[in-house]
């Protein structure tokens, strides 16, 4: 396996402070309280879309590194299957569907409760929608259900955590938000997942200058064809450009894991912007 262009920095040291005050701990259970009271030893992540693919190898690459991480999803077991194949620390799993304001609520007083404070919140859940369809054709319930997901879920979470990393003492975190090369050049047929990844984009940039005051900062990595269960229609053929259908490389997720884990562990005074990290060989530059 290939090493990363860019080798990640040590984890950087970290000044205990309390949660994120009263308003947004899940009551005032023991759990919260114990939560509250311990020193953490680790940065603490909250990964969305935890469950497979980016997701799941991010949360690798953390715990590998030491974090302690909350895992959110929709679908518990596969939450479970990636804790299950943490090298080790603390971790857990909140099912949570980031379209849904109630449910985010709930996920980030999940974390609340399981650490003092949030240093990450990598933004990654999303979904393509639906394929082969011409877009005079395309139905609005579709066309919303992208949105609801890679624009809105993005938004709902990206507040949560501005939110929590605002009112915590020391101030400050990191959101590193899942992008796309389709935020830059768009695949025949893909208006809706286009769109949000080119709104993605314009949240990126606000973020990074709403959170300046706060220390909160804010990146985006724009993934080219890693190798996830997403894209496995790629080794098949996809519609091309010009009309064709044909079979494009990909690469390990891995090495997109790798790439966030050195955006998060740089210090606050550093940021990543924007990163691209695509299969070398995949039809991007010039497409179209």
């Amino acid at each position: 396996m290939s090493e990363s262009p860019v080798p990640p920095p040590p984890a950087p040291s970290r000044t205990p402070g309390p949660p994120a005050g009263s308003s947004g701990a899940a009551g005032s259970s023991g759990a919260a309280e114990a939560a509250r009271s311990r020193v953490p030893a680790a940065p603490v992540a909250v990964i969305t879309g935890a469950g497979s693919g980016i997701g799941r190898a991010v949360a690798l690459e953390l715990a590998a590194a030491g974090w302690e991480l909350v895992l959110a999803g929709r679908r518990p077991q596969a939450l479970d299957e990636t804790r299950a194949a943490l090298p080790g620390g603390r971790a857990v799993c909140v099912r949570a569907d980031v379209a849904d304001a109630d449910s985010v609520a709930g996920l980030f007083r999940a974390a609340d409760a399981f650490a003092p404070r949030l240093d990450l919140l990598f933004n990654n859940a999303g979904t393509f929608g639906p394929g082969g369809i011409p877009f005079d054709e395309l139905p609005l319930s579709a066309w919303q259900k992208v949105v609801g997901t890679n624009l809105t879920g993005a938004f709902l979470c990206a507040q949560a955590a501005f939110r929590r990393m605002k009112a915590q003492d020391p101030q400050g975190g990191r959101i590193i938000n899942n992008g796309s090369v389709s935020a830059h050049a768009p695949r025949p047929g893909s208006a809706p997942y286009t769109a949000t990844k080119h709104g993605l984009t314009g949240l990126t940039k606000s973020l990074s200058l709403d959170g300046r005051p706060y220390r909160i900062a804010c990146g985006q990595i724009d993934i080219g064809n890693a190798a996830t269960e997403m894209t496995d229609r790629m080794a098949r053929g996809v519609p091309q450009a010009d009309g064709r259908l044909a079979a494009e490389p990909v690469m390990d997720a891995a090495d997109v894991a790798r790439t966030v884990r050195h955006m998060a562990e740089l210090p606050l005074e550093a940021n990543v912007q924007f990163a691209t990290v695509l299969a070398t060989a995949m039809p991007y530059i010039g497409r179209g």
